[in-house]
C-alpha cells in the first residue's frame, strides 16, 4: 500500500494471516498448530533432550565412587600435606611426633621416613628455585631439605637448619625469590643466606596460625592471628597494610592461584569466607554448609574450585563462585580431618586425620579413571552439556544435589537451619516492633567485626 502526501512517499507493509492456517472449521475439530516441516529439526527435540539429560544425571550418580584409596603408616595424627612442584606422584606429610614421609602416591608406597621436628612438625613449604624443602616445628627449628632424588635418599639429613626464638606455626615460600616467611608470634622474612630474620612484622596479636604468599602478586603475603584476625602485609614495607577482624578465629588461608587479589578463609564458626583483598569490608562469597570448624581450604590449580577439611569428618568441595558445596566427602572410619590438598592436575585431593591415614580422592566423583577413548570424551561432553542445560528443572537438579550424609552432619544442620530461621524470625520482628529503624547489615558483613589500616 503506497500514501501519497505531496512528494513524501510512505511504504507500509500489511501481515496478512489466512484463517485457514489457524481456525477450526466445527468446534469439535482439534486446534491447529504451527509446524517447522524443515527434516533438520525434530518434532520432539526438548523431550528427547530431556530425557537424554535425566539418563546422564542418573548415570553419573551412579558412577560416583570417589574414594581411591589410602596410605597408611605415620605413627600420630596428620599435620600438614605438601605437594612437590615438578612431581605429580610425590606427597609429603607431616604428623604430630615430627615425621616427615615422603610417599609415592602412584604405587601408594612410602619412600623414605625421617624424624624431621622434636614434637609437631607444624608446616612445610617447597622453593622451586633450590628444589627444596622447609619445614618447621615446635622445636623452633627451621629446616631445609633437598627433593632432588627418586627414591627420597637426600632426606637422611638437612642441608641447613635454623634456630630461631619463638616456636613456629606455618611457613610460606615466596615464587620466585629466595625469600621465606614464617609466622608464630610475629612474621619474620628470612632469606636463604642469613640466620636471622631480615625484617620482622608485628600488630599487636599473640600468635599467628597460617600464613602463605600470594602467587601473583608476589610480594602480598597474609596471615590468620589468634585474636581473629587476618592481616595483609607487602615485603617491600615496614609495617602490615591492612588487617580485618572477624567474629570467629580463622584457622587457615588459601590465595586463588589465577585471580590475583582473592583469598578464601577457613573459620572456626563453621564457614569459609572469600574476600577481595581491595575491599575487606565485606565478603566476595560466604561458603556454608559444615556443621563444625574448618581446619583447612586448598585451591585447584584452576582458582574455580577449592577443597575444605573440618573437624565434622567431612571433606567438602566448593565452587569458589557458589555458597554452597558440590560434593561432600565421608567414610565410617575417617575422623576430625587437619589437613587438605588439591593435586596439581586438578584430578584428585589429599585428606590427612586424626587416625593418622592420608586419603586419596577423586577431585570429580563420577570421572573415570585411565584411558578415556575420543568417542567417550564426546559422549561425555554431550552429556555434561545436556545436564547443564536442564540443570534447573527440579526432577534433575534434586537427582544432581542429592547426597548420604553421616547421621551427625545431617541432624547438625537441621539443627543450625532451626537456628537461623529463629534468627531471622527475631530480626524480623525487632523491626516490625520497634519504632527506632534499625540498620540493615548484609549478610556478607554480619560476621566482620572492624576493619584497620
Amino acid at each position: 500500500m503506497d500514501i501519497f502526501s505531496g512528494e513524501s512517499k510512505l511504504n507500509v507493509k500489511v501481515l496478512v494471516r489466512n484463517p485457514d492456517d489457524y481456525l477450526r472449521e466445527t468446534k469439535r475439530d482439534i486446534h491447529k498448530l504451527p509446524r517447522n516441516y524443515d527434516p533438520a529439526l525434530h518434532p520432539l527435540e526438548a523431550p528427547r533432550e530431556y530425557t537424554r539429560a535425566m539418563n546422564a544425571v542418573k548415570l553419573e550418580r551412579v558412577f560416583a565412587l570417589p574414594f581411591i584409596g589410602s596410605l597408611d603408616g605415620h605413627r600420630d595424627a596428620l599435620t600438614c600435606l605438601g605437594k612437590h612442584p615438578d612431581h605429580l606422584s610425590r606427597l609429603y606429610s607431616g604428623a604430630c611426633d615430627g615425621e616427615l614421609k615422603l610417599w609415592d602416591v602412584a604405587r601408594r608406597k612410602i619412600v623414605y621416613t625421617v624424624q624431621a621436628h622434636d614434637g609437631f612438625l607444624r608446616a612445610m613449604a617447597f622453593s622451586q628455585e633450590t628444589s627444596s624443602l622447609y619445614t618447621v616445628g615446635d622445636d623452633k627449628l627451621i629446616k631445609q631439605w633437598k627433593t632432588e632424588e627418586v627414591d627420597g635418599s637426600d632426606l637422611k639429613a638437612p642441608i641447613n637448619t635454623v634456630l630461631t626464638s619463638g616456636m613456629l606455626t606455618g611457613i610460606s615460600h615466596h615464587r620466585s625469590k629466595p625469600v621465606m616467611a614464617t609466622c608464630g608470634e610475629a612474621c619474620n622474612l628470612w632469606e636463604h643466606s642469613r640466620a636471622q630474620p631480615i625484617k620482622t612484622f608485628q600488630w599487636g596479636v599473640d600468635s599467628l596460625q597460617s600464613i602463605k604468599f600470594n602467587q601473583i602478586e608476589e610480594n602480598i603475603l597474609a596471615a590468620c592471628g589468634s585474636d581473629r584476625s587476618i592481616i595483609l602485609y607487602d615485603m617491600r614495607e615496614s609495617v602490615p597494610v591492612r588487617k580485618v577482624v572477624l567474629r570467629m578465629r580463622s584457622n587457615s588461608i588459601c590465595w586463588n592461584p589465577m585471580e590475583a587479589f582473592i583469598f578464601t578463609v577457613a573459620n572456626e564458626d563453621y564457614n569459609l569466607y572469600t574476600f577481595d583483598m581491595r575491599n575487606l569490608a565485606h565478603a566476595i562469597n560466604v561458603h556454608q554448609d559444615h556443621v563444625s570448624a574448618v581446619i583447612d581450604v586448598d585451591y585447584s590449580p584452576t582458582g574455580k574450585e577449592f577443597v575444605s577439611a573440618s573437624y565434622d569428618k567431612t571433606v567438602r568441595i566448593y565452587n569458589s563462585r557458589q555458597a554452597h558445596s558440590r560434593d561432600i566427602y565421608h567414610t565410617s572410619r575417617m575422623q576430625r580431618l587437619t589437613c587438605a590438598a588439591w593435586s596439581l592436575d586438578d584430578r584428585f585431593v589429599y585428606s590427612g586425620s586424626d587416625e593418622m591415614n592420608i586419603r586419596i580422592w577423586k577431585a570429580r566423583a563420577a570421572e573415570k579413571l585411565g584411558v578415556v577413548k575420543p568417542r567417550e570424551k564426546t559422549a561425555l561432553r554431550v552429556n555434561a552439556k545436556l545436564v547443564e542445560k536442564f540443570a534447573h528443572h527440579p526432577a534433575i537438579k534434586r537427582i544432581q544435589r542429592h547426597r548420604h550424609v553421616p547421621k551427625h552432619v545431617y541432624n547438625s544442620r537441621n539443627e543450625l537451619r532451626s537456628g537461623r530461621i529463629a534468627a531471622r524470625r527475631k530480626d524480623f520482628n525487632v523491626r516490625t516492633h520497634t519504632k527506632r529503624p534499625l540498620p540493615v547489615i548484609p549478610e556478607k558483613s554480619k560476621f566482620i567485626v572492624t576493619e584497620q589500616q
